[in-house]
């Protein structure tokens, strides 16, 4: 019997522990190492963050799901890996320390056959001073529990504008490397139609805070939309909304300290500004889970397997990375996400580095970056998790002694729905599809993209989709019948 070892529980971690379960049977060992009990859809955090639903709406205990699908849990912090074996122990393994209150503080080593690094990222609030809710200025949606914490404070700024006291808002993210901009996007709109329901958006000013060199970049260099037969840019798309709403925006900038009623903030052009606030819902940067990675002899060989930031290194070109931006291209991408080094190592979702950014990189003349990272997320992390489980069971059952599935984000399309404002009735939301992720612009050389399948439209419809979704892909992630025929 073989061991495939899967390191987090999140949508790609849980996406390949699950299928490789499912495709291995009872003939190999499935184990999920995750140091969180529950399983959360992120995607619906920003309900959680304007009240529309409750935390427990979004999770779901693990144990349960796993031990009814035969994979074993173990929640625990996974420390670090050694791919080659150790000091009395052969074969490769992970040590962990676990967060089970049964456990609390155990170490233990963990073999195995084959390891699939899922991490997802850490969230680095400590990049930016002041930054986040713990012991920061700021509230953020980035879980179910920060989610709640930034309801309660939207709650008590509602409650000052019904006694005719003005709020002042500032949403985005917080740090000029930050990735993940569609959730502050969609949390934006979610709190000034929010504000309106309650009678209060007379008494807000709202304001956006971006690293993005032009609304609705995204981290994906932006892009162009089909949009009732016309070819419409992500920026006007952007900043029609922000406009129609009464949002006011600041782009291009990076935001260098966060205090109690203020964020202090560098842009593009090198100058240095400040913007008060009341409320202040800011995402982090990501970075990666911290493992660290040691040969058979307990030399550090962390740099060997990981970046800088953290993320691991698998079949990506990252020399492309020392070329100008005009010669980067799709084929830099990876495409099974197996390490170069040992070949029974995978990285799904977040947790693989990327060879570079996909927007545009800038820096200030100070010489700070200042430009999206690459958003590794929702669909794509899900059927990357998909495909790296397929080759791992492939390797595994001795069908092929090497990946037989590939997942490429420059081969691949992708979904979203961007909720700009929950309610059965008088919600909306952005439903918009991309192909590819990664422009393209030798296969689509005006746009980067197939037009044909991107396109978004606005509206009520949109809402009721990503409501849709909601349950569906937490009726999924609980295995219940028919599972497998809901796509990633």
């Amino acid at each position: 019997m073989g061991r495939l070892v899967v390191l987090g529980a999140g949508i790609a971690g849980h996406t390949a522990a699950t299928f490789a379960k499912k495709w291995l049977g009872d003939q190999h060992e499935v184990v999920v190492i995750s140091p969180n009990s529950k399983w959360n859809w992120i995607p619906s955090n920003i309900w959680v963050g304007v009240g529309y639903m409750k935390p427990d709406d979004v999770i779901f205990e693990l144990a349960p799901v796993y031990e009814k699908a035969g994979i074993v849990f173990k929640q625990a912090k996974a420390l670090s890996i050694h791919p080659e074996g150790g000091e009395g122990e052969e074969k490769p393994y992970v040590t962990i320390e676990y967060t089970d209150p049964s456990k609390k503080g155990q170490n233990e080593k963990v073999t195995y056959d084959y390891l699939i690094n899922a991490t997802g990222p850490k969230l680095n609030f400590a990049a930016t001073e002041g930054l986040g809710p713990d012991g920061g200025n700021s509230v953020s949606v980035c879980t179910y529990l920060h989610a709640a914490e930034a309801a309660n404070a939207l709650n008590i700024a509602i409650e000052k504008m019904k006694k005719g006291e003005k709020q002042k808002f500032l949403i985005g993210v917080g740090h000029g490397m930050c990735t993940c901009q569609g959730a502050a996007f969609e949390y934006i709109f979610n709190v000034e139609h929010t504000l309106r329901e309650k009678g209060v958006r007379d008494k807000a000013e709202i304001t956006y805070i971006s690293n993005e060199y032009e609304l609705g970049d995204f981290g994906v260099g932006g892009m162009h939309i089909k949009r009732g037969g016309y070819i419409t840019s992500g920026k006007v798309f952007a900043e029609s909304l922000f406009t129609e709403r009464g949002v006011h925006w600041i782009k291009r900038a990076h935001v260098n300290k966060v205090e109690k009623d203020r964020v202090h903030y560098e842009t593009l052009d090198g100058t240095f500004h400040e913007k008060e606030f009341d409320f202040a819902m800011l995402i982090p940067p990501f970075a990666g889970a911290g493992l660290k990675a040691y040969d058979k002899e307990g030399n550090d060989i962390t740099s060997e397997m990981f970046n800088p930031g953290g993320f691991m290194f698998v079949d990506a070109d990252y020399s492309s990375a020392s070329k100008p931006y005009e010669e980067w291209s799709v084929k830099d991408w990876p495409k099974t996400y197996q390490t170069p080094k040992y070949k029974n190592i995978f990285a799904a979702g977040i947790a693989f580095a990327p060879p570079h950014l996909i927007s545009k990189p800038m820096k200030s003349p100070n010489g700070t970056p200042i430009n999206p990272t690459p958003p590794r997320t929702g669909m794509p992390s899900g059927i990357i998790g998909k495909a790296v489980a397929a080759s791992v069971v492939d390797m595994m059952t001795g069908k092929s002694d090497k990946p037989t599935h590939k997942a490429s984000m420059g081969e691949m399309g992708a979904a979203c729905v961007a909720s700009a404002g929950a309610g059965f009735f008088k919600g909306t939301a952005a439903a918009m599809t991309m192909y590819p992720v990664i422009p393209d612009y030798e296969k689509y050389p005006n746009f980067g993209r197939d037009l044909n399948y991107t396109f978004g439209e606005l509206g009520l419809a949109g809402h009721w989709i990503k409501h849709i979704l909601h349950y569906m892909f937490i009726y999924k992630a609980k295995l219940k019948p028919g599972w497998t025929l809901i796509p990633e």
